[in-house]
């Protein structure tokens, strides 16, 4: 089981971007997590396209991306030209998600589908085969710094076994509410990716936020 952290870029400083991505350069996290959104999907605006292509060129992480946005496969070709690794969409938000999947694929991305906290694991029981990793959203999506779920548990585990009885290889992602105290229990029930915004760039010492969680 892979044990990787993703601090959530939503969370940084955007007065000094290229200082908080060179903090992630030089910590033990290996991907970063970029939030897109559209004020649509979700209540709130994050950033786009000219961001992510800056941040690309400040780092070799793994990019992580996580659409909330309506009709998210219309912006596939965008992101991937963009260089991100993972694209995430929403299996709320995309009508015919088999073909967004194949056209991430096609277009030599890791490709993620997303739950929100309402939607159930069994949602992914005829796609968890096609797909490299499911996130699961702790929170409701749209704000950092919301309490974590304490149903997210449940669902890891639910998550974990239907991996295993469909012989999926897709990682699991956890993300909203990630802290030192919970992280080791995300981490027993199955998950293999953590985000985490608040918790690693509101800290004093980021580097030391990530160690923790890796823990």
């Amino acid at each position: 089981m892979a044990k990787i952290v993703a601090p959530s870029l939503l969370s940084a400083n955007f007065g000094n971007l290229a200082a908080d991505v060179e903090m992630v350069n030089k910590s033990d996290a290996e991907w970063l997590h970029l939030d897109i959104m559209d004020g649509v999907f979700v209540p709130n605006i994050s950033f786009g396209i000219p961001v992510v292509k800056a941040v690309r060129k400040l780092t070799d992480k793994f990019l992580d991306t996580h659409l909330m946005i309506v009709e998210p496969d219309k912006y596939i070709d965008r992101f991937a030209d963009c260089g991100v690794d993972m694209l995430n969409l929403h299996y709320e938000a995309c009508t015919h998600l088999h073909r967004a999947i194949q056209h991430i694929h096609s277009r030599d991305m890791k490709a993620g589908v997303t739950l929100n906290p309402s939607s159930p694991v069994s949602l992914l029981e005829d796609i968890v085969c096609d797909v490299d990793m499911v996130l699961l959203m702790a929170v409701n999506p749209g704000f950092g710094g919301q309490p974590f779920i304490e149903n997210t548990y449940n669902k890891v585990t639910q998550l974990k076994e239907l991996l295993l009885r469909k012989n999926s290889n897709a990682l699991i992602e956890v993300d909203g509410g990630v802290n030192h105290t919970n992280a080791p229990k995300l981490f027993e029930a199955g998950a293999d990716v953590l985000v985490a915004g608040q918790y690693v760039f509101g800290s004093k010492n980021p580097h030391e936020a990530i160690r923790k969680l890796l823990q």
